[in-house]
This record gives C-alpha cells, sequence and structure tokens, in this order.
C-alpha cells in the first residue's frame, strides 16, 4: 500500500496524470517493446462513468534476466485494464498473451485519490489490514529513487513552475502545505496485489513486482510534478486529441526507434 501528497485540485491533477502517463509511455518504448495501446473510450457501469483503457506492455528487457532465460519466446507480454474514474481508479494487469501462466500471474491497482495529507487508514477498507505494508512515498527525496532515474530537470527538490509558481519541494515541504489552508492538496492512495504462482520464484517474483511498482509510481509523479508548465493550461479535450497521437506514435516508436526506458537490471 502506497500513499503520497500532492498539491493539487482534482480536475488540474488528473490532467496531469493524463498527460504524464502518455509521456512515460513514449519514453519507455522503442526497439519492439514498451507500451502498445488498444483501446481507450468511456465507459459507464453500475452508475460509474470513466474512461477504460486496454493496453499491452512488451517487456523482453524489462524483467529479470533469471525469468528471460526461462520465459518462451513471446511471453513476456503483460496485459493492462483500467478503469478510470477518476479520483477512483482501478487497474488490473494480467498475463494473457499466450497459454504460459492463464491465472498464475495478477497485478490489481487500486487508487483512491482523497483532498487530504494521506492522513487516512485503510481508505480501501481492506478486511486482513494488519497484514499490508504501508510504503509513504515522498516525491522530493532523492535518497527514495534508484540513481540511474534520477534528472536534474525532474528533481522536485530543486524544480520551480514557471507558470504556476510552485516549487521547489525542500525539506518539510509536506508540513508547510498541511499548514497553508489556501494552497489545495491531494494524496494518491494505492493499493498493489500481486499473485505470481510459479513454484521456487513465487516469493521473489512478488517481491520483486511490488519495488518495482514503487520505483514506478515515485518515478512517475517526481516527473507529474516538474512537468506542470507543460500540462497545467491543458483541458480534458486537449488530453484525449494528445492520447490518439501518441497511441499513433507508440506503434511507430516500438518498430523504429531502439529500446529505451527503466530495465529490470537496474533495480
Amino acid at each position: 500500500f502506497n500513499k503520497w501528497p500532492f498539491f493539487r485540485v482534482f480536475t488540474p491533477y488528473q490532467v496531469g496524470q493524463l498527460y504524464a502517463v502518455a509521456e512515460a509511455s513514449k519514453n519507455e518504448t522503442g526497439g519492439g517493446e514498451g507500451v502498445e495501446v488498444l483501446v481507450n473510450e468511456p465507459y459507464e457501469e453500475n452508475g460509474e462513468k470513466g474512461q477504460y483503457t486496454h493496453k499491452v506492455y512488451h517487456l523482453q528487457s524489462k524483467v529479470p534476466p533469471f525469468v528471460r532465460m526461462i520465459a518462451p519466446k513471446g511471453s513476456l507480454e503483460v496485459h493492462e485494464k483500467a478503469w478510470n474514474a477518476y479520483p477512483y481508479c482501478r487497474t488490473s494487469k494480467s498475463h494473457c498473451s499466450n497459454t504460459y501462466m492463464k491465472d498464475k500471474f495478477m497485478i490489481k491497482i487500486e487508487t483512491w485519490h482523497k483532498p487530504d495529507m494521506g492522513e487516512q487508514v485503510n481508505v480501501h477498507k481492506v478486511e486482513k489490514w494488519d497484514a499490508v505494508e504501508v510504503v509513504k512515498i515522498d516525491i522530493a527525496d532523492n535518497s527514495c529513487i534508484n540513481s540511474k532515474d534520477y534528472k536534474q530537470e525532474e528533481d522536485p527538490a530543486i524544480f520551480k513552475s514557471e507558470k504556476t509558481g510552485r516549487g521547489p519541494l525542500k525539506n518539510g515541504w509536506q508540513t508547510e502545505l498541511a499548514n497553508n489552508k489556501d494552497c489545495p492538496h491531494m494524496c494518491a492512495y494505492k493499493l498493489v496485489t500481486v499473485e505470481f504462482k510459479w513454484l521456487g520464484l513465487q516469493n521473489k517474483m512478488e517481491s520483486f513486482i511490488h519495488k518495482v511498482e514503487k520505483r514506478l509510481f515515485t518515478h512517475f509523479h517526481r516527473q507529474l510534478f516538474c512537468w506542470i508548465d507543460k500540462w497545467i493550461e491543458l483541458s480534458m479535450d486537449d488530453i484525449r486529441r494528445m492520447e490518439e497521437e501518441t497511441k499513433k506514435e507508440l506503434d511507430e516508436m516500438r518498430k523504429n526507434e531502439e529500446v529505451k526506458g527503466m530495465g529490470a537490471s537496474d533495480e
């Protein structure tokens, strides 16, 4: 279970989140690997409205070497289905590119965005809460990120937004923000559930996946914060147009560009 505070009102954050998803996808795509968007469309079910996406992650170099050694060719694909009914989102990832692992692999990510500083306990109402590990993420704490992920222009501790005046996030920024009633803020509460049922590898892989998700969450939200001047003036219509363009770009990048982005060997 991961949680971290942000100063954002809901609508601007949602725009920023979707902008950052599109840009981060391009940063991780090339050489036959990365993100493929199959479906991106509105949905409505049981009174819930939002955006549904179905993506495929091609992960050959993104998994540990020992997995690549034993995985059959073409098996390292993960399908992600996500229902974004902001401020609540749920995402499921399953290994369904072939019959290799069937229902033995699952990642589920549930997110609540709340207008607080992360004080709430068990937002997701988990029955066996005592068994849940809570991880608090400070996007401005450089000691929490992989050194290979660090970019000065994506460091919230030194970034200053020209359009909003926000940043940099110095030591004690969360306390300062909590005491500033005039500055809107929110916390993203993420519940990550992992199953990897493979004899001899289950504990190792489940632990690895949890570490990867924490790394991705941290890196993504550092980028989101530092990219604010690129998205703060965008509308949801702008974002939907951008997503259509990004889908086409990703297809071309997988075919024509070199492998790039995070690799499992960095963990």
